[in-house]
């Protein structure tokens, strides 16, 4: 039995709901529930042996590790639990959200899931070989210690693996029936299983060319292109470096700091605001960095006061500007 204090309040049509609850509350084992609102109980730190449930919600949780027989058909959500540490073997659910668990380093043997959300557990670094994910969608955004997918996968409705930078391959075998979302993902191809898949980059529809083959996007194709939201998926890969080179930005403002030289440069962007830069030197590396600013910036030190957090320049007075 969970170690808690106050009785447990009536439960209506299987259904118990401790949203936020404050005060710590009895569950009695093998206890049995249609569906289970734990979401917010910051004192909820272990859950009673037995229980079954068709949908539990655990969001927001401190709860280190789950009962090895607990039970839920449906829908387990531990989005937030950020204590969270291991799941029981051979579990089974059918969608399956751990988003932000960033506490979380591994995954079970024989874990199987329809859905499976597991964006931002930044410090899942591996799979179990027997990881079983079917038909529905596997979701990876921002796991960036994860370096492969298990090679039994098999074929999902959707996949994302935006921003998984140390991601470089898919396996061979793998099908993904609608969507891939690859933004900002080590991916440099895709298998021969996975041809003609949907591709998309932060969204945005696009093609292989422009996901793995930027260096052939040229700037006049950025500058063209009437869609916004594609445009700026253009410039992403293009990047703002060779943009601002070879598209002839204008020349805002120039003036010398301790690392030498500034400018602020301007390209107009039809249909959209202007894309607007401030080039910068290091004084310790020597280094050279583009920094995107606002529009509405017009001399290089309102700029580096803006990305300082600063709205008035005359407020920034660093000791020394990098």
């Amino acid at each position: 039995m969970a170690t808690l204090k106050a009785t447990l309040p009536e439960v209506t049509d299987g259904r118990l709901d401790l949203a936020d609850c404050g005060r710590p509350v009895r569950l009695p084992d093998g206890l049995r529930l249609r569906s289970a609102c734990l979401r917010g109980c910051d004192w909820l730190t272990e859950l009673p042996a037995g229980l079954s449930c068709y949908e539990l919600d655990l969001r927001g949780t401190p709860i280190r590790r789950l009962p090895a027989d607990l039970r839920v058909v449906f829908r387990l959500d531990l989005e937030g639990c950020e204590r969270l540490e291991e799941l029981p073997e051979d579990f089974r659910t059918g969608s399956l959200v751990l988003r932000g668990c960033t506490g979380l380093a591994s995954l079970p043997r024989g874990l199987r899931a329809n859905f499976l959300d597991l964006r931002g557990c930044t410090a899942l670094a591996g799979w179990p070989a027997d990881l079983d994910v079917r038909v529905g969608r596997l979701s990876l955004a921002g796991c960036r210690r994860i370096t492969s997918l298990p090679e039994g996968i098999g074929r999902l409705a959707q996949l994302d693996v935006s921003d998984c930078v140390n991601l470089t391959s898919l396996p061979e075998g793998l099908e993904v029936a609608s969507t891939l979302e690859l933004a900002g993902s080590g991916l440099t191809g895709l298998p021969a299983s996975m041809a003609g898949v949907n591709l998309r980059w932060r969204g945005v529809p696009i093609d292989e060319r422009i996901a793995f083959r930027p260096e052939s996007i040229a700037v006049s194709e950025v500058l063209e292109e009437p869609n916004a939201e594609r445009r700026r998926v253009l410039l992403e890969r293009v990047g703002l470096e060779r943009f601002l080179a070879e598209a002839d930005a204008d020349v805002l403002d120039e003036d010398t700091d301790p690392g030498g030289p500034r400018r602020l440069l301007r390209v107009p962007m039809r249909g959209d605001e202007d894309l607007v830069a401030v080039l910068v030197h290091c004084p310790s590396t020597g280094g050279r960095y583009l920094l995107r600013v606002p529009p509405t910036m017009r001399t290089c030190r309102q700029a580096i006061a803006w990305t300082a957090g600063f709205d008035d320049p005359d407020a920034y007075r660093p000791q020394v500007e990098a």
